[in-house]
């Protein structure tokens, strides 16, 4: 099972009963467009209980076509790597 957006906006929704779908729907976009923006200028970012996001630089590598074994080069790139807090950690090691 897979929580979506449109999940979490009902959720927002379904917690604070003073907002309308409307405000629930820009909360969630809100913070997605903070939170994208964020890790695109390369910040780091942080959620206090839940982990941190971090942006690493991978540099260039060999690599090899899987479906025809011929090698390539691998660009350089940036990726988004999440590591959980100990509280997230702990709560789904519990069950």
């Amino acid at each position: 099972m897979t929580l979506t957006k449109a999940d979490l906006v009902q959720q927002v929704y379904k917690k604070h009963p003073s907002l309308t779908k409307a405000q629930a729907t820009d909360s969630v976009e809100a913070f997605l467009a903070i939170s994208k923006a964020s890790l695109i200028s390369g910040e780091d970012l942080l959620l206090s209980g839940f982990g941190k996001f971090n942006v690493k630089d991978k540099k260039a590598r060999r690599g090899r076509n899987p479906q025809t074994g011929d090698e390539l080069t691998l660009a350089a790139r940036r990726v988004v790597t999440f590591k959980p807090s100990g509280i997230l950690r702990a709560k789904i090691n519990q069950g």
